[in-house]
Order: C-alpha cells, then sequence, then structure tokens
C-alpha cells in the first residue's frame, strides 16, 4: 500500500514539475526523458505513466517523442481558443467508444476552461461512471461516448443561445 502511495505522489510531483515548465514556456516544453528520470530518481518508465496518463489529448496536450540518444519529449498545451469549434471538435471524435478515463480527461478539460461548472462535472462524472452504466464492454464504452456526446451537444446548443 505504501509503494502505491509513493508512486502515485512521485506522479504527482512530476505533473506538477511539468505544468510549471509549461507555464513558463507558453504551454510547450521540450525535455529529455532520461534526464528527467535522473532529476526524479525514477525509472523513465514513470516519466512514460505520467505522460500517458496525466497529459492526454483528453486533456488538452499534443505529446511528441523522439527515442534514442538526441531524443526528446515536446509537450503541448493546446489553446482553447473557440468554445465552439472545439466543442464541436470534441462531438466529433465521440464517434468510437469512449473508456472512462477518457471521459473524465474531456470532463475536466471543459470544466478548467470554463466551459461546465464544477456541479456539471461531477454530475457527468457520475453519470458516466462504469459501477451506473452497468453493463459490459464494449457497449458500456460506446454508451458512455453517446451519452457525453449528446450532453455536449446541449451544452454546444446552449453556448450558441448565449
Amino acid at each position: 500500500m505504501n509503494g502505491v502511495m509513493v508512486l502515485s505522489s512521485l506522479s504527482d510531483q512530476i505533473e506538477k514539475y511539468l505544468n510549471k515548465l509549461l507555464g513558463k514556456d507558453e504551454g510547450q516544453v521540450e525535455i529529455k526523458r532520461n534526464q528527467l528520470a535522473n532529476e526524479f530518481d525514477c525509472a523513465p518508465s514513470q516519466i512514460n505513466y505520467v505522460l500517458d496518463t496525466r497529459f492526454t489529448s483528453e486533456k488538452g496536450y499534443i505529446v511528441e517523442s523522439q527515442r534514442g540518444g538526441g531524443g526528446y519529449i515536446r509537450i503541448i498545451k493546446v489553446a482553447m481558443d473557440s468554445i465552439d469549434e472545439n466543442l464541436q471538435q470534441i462531438i466529433a471524435n465521440l464517434d468510437q467508444p469512449l473508456s472512462q478515463r477518457e471521459a473524465y480527461g474531456i470532463i475536466s478539460r471543459l470544466e478548467e476552461h470554463d466551459i461546465i461548472t464544477e456541479r456539471e462535472k461531477y454530475l457527468l462524472e457520475v453519470a458516466l461512471h462504469r459501477q451506473v452504466l452497468g453493463i459490459e464492454l464494449p457497449e458500456r464504452d460506446y454508451l458512455r461516448s453517446r451519452i457525453l456526446q449528446a450532453a455536449l451537444e446541449v451544452i454546444l446548443k446552449l453556448e450558441g443561445e448565449d
């Protein structure tokens, strides 16, 4: 149990560090995976884990990497310039199965950019939780995608009325 706490804490520290760099460098940072792993005294796979779970496209990031001796990782925070365009793009991409983690990433990003309220965020998260949906995969991920798509279409319609 303690090992999980340490890993979670380490992941949190790495995420905070990278977000701090992103804040300084206008939403884009380039780092060396091995240097970052050395700085945090962890395996490069831990860096990969943080990138794969905390810096996803659903959360508004693009992660590019090049392996090898001169390899790097570039993280780009994608700005949400037009709410309507971004919602339309998210809706268009919801024609495929959507995991709970992916859905929560989209929802968090919408709340971070004040497109939905904290209350709406929690309501959507509860509605899309695997236990609430109560059906087996892969149908559950398709249903989650359709529910989120319908909710975002309502938000987009209401946004257009303002």
